[in-house]
């Protein structure tokens, strides 16, 4: 289960990430309040942990700003606020749980459990757009009768671009949210796997594609096909 921790504090947003791993987590760092929600928007995160204070966004503003968008990853705020007012006007902003600091480790977890098992109640394991239906768990893509199994990379790639459907994905954001930041990937490797993509999709006899917006990046449009 992936988790997105955006916290400006980066020895405290370290630690957090250290204490997920260690129960079996994966955790991604984000360090202020524009960057957290661009994260949270490639739909690649299963939860979040949002503090409230943070450069750019306050948390308030990133979870009202997602829950607009119809995104419902669970969120859990946490701040050294404590006034009641605080944690009504996060809760009001859309907020599932609200944890003050400091904090112990065991309450941190027991937080995280339960907002993912709050969350097992309404996900979806299918993630959607025109005539495409993505199967979160077994990586299948269908149109209408028709499937294919697409590779780890295929996968995130296209979540991302279903996830993103109101906005264009960058190479740098696919390159970030995909490859990482550790080097591996290139612009090369995101149009590589755009391209398996498209040819993917086209194989299943989809009408949708993987529209190339120059100096921008990619989106996903819907074009009716030649003799339909």
């Amino acid at each position: 289960m992936n988790i997105l921790v955006v916290e400006d504090e980066q020895n405290l947003a370290d630690a957090i990430c250290h204490i997920l791993e260690g129960a079996g987590y994966h955790a991604e760092a984000a360090y202020d309040g524009k960057s957290g929600l661009t994260a949270a928007e490639s739909g690649l995160y299963d939860a979040m942990i949002l503090d409230v204070m943070l450069p750019r966004m306050t948390g308030f503003e990133v979870v009202h700003e997602l829950r607009r968008q119809g995104n419902s990853i669970p969120v859990l705020l946490l701040t050294a606020r404590t006034s009641t007012t605080d944690k009504v006007e996060g809760l009001d902003a859309g907020a599932d749980d609200y944890m003050t600091k400091p904090f112990e480790a065991p309450e941190l977890l027991a937080r995280m459990r339960a907002l993912t098992r709050r969350q097992g109640d309404v996900v979806i394991d299918e993630a959607s757009f025109a005539d495409l239906t993505l199967d979160l768990n077994t990586h299948d893509l269908r149109c209408g009768e028709k499937s294919v199994h697409l590779s780890g990379k295929e996968f995130e790639v296209l979540r991302m671009l279903m996830s993103s459907t109101s906005r264009v994905v960058s190479k740098q954001d696919l390159l970030t949210r995909v490859w990482g930041t550790d080097g591996e990937g290139s612009e090369n490797s995101v149009e590589a796997y755009v391209s398996f993509l498209r040819k993917k999709i086209s194989h299943i006899g989809s009408k949708v594609q993987i529209t190339t917006l120059r100096m921008l990046g990619y989106r996903l449009e819907v074009f009716e096909r030649l003799g339909a």
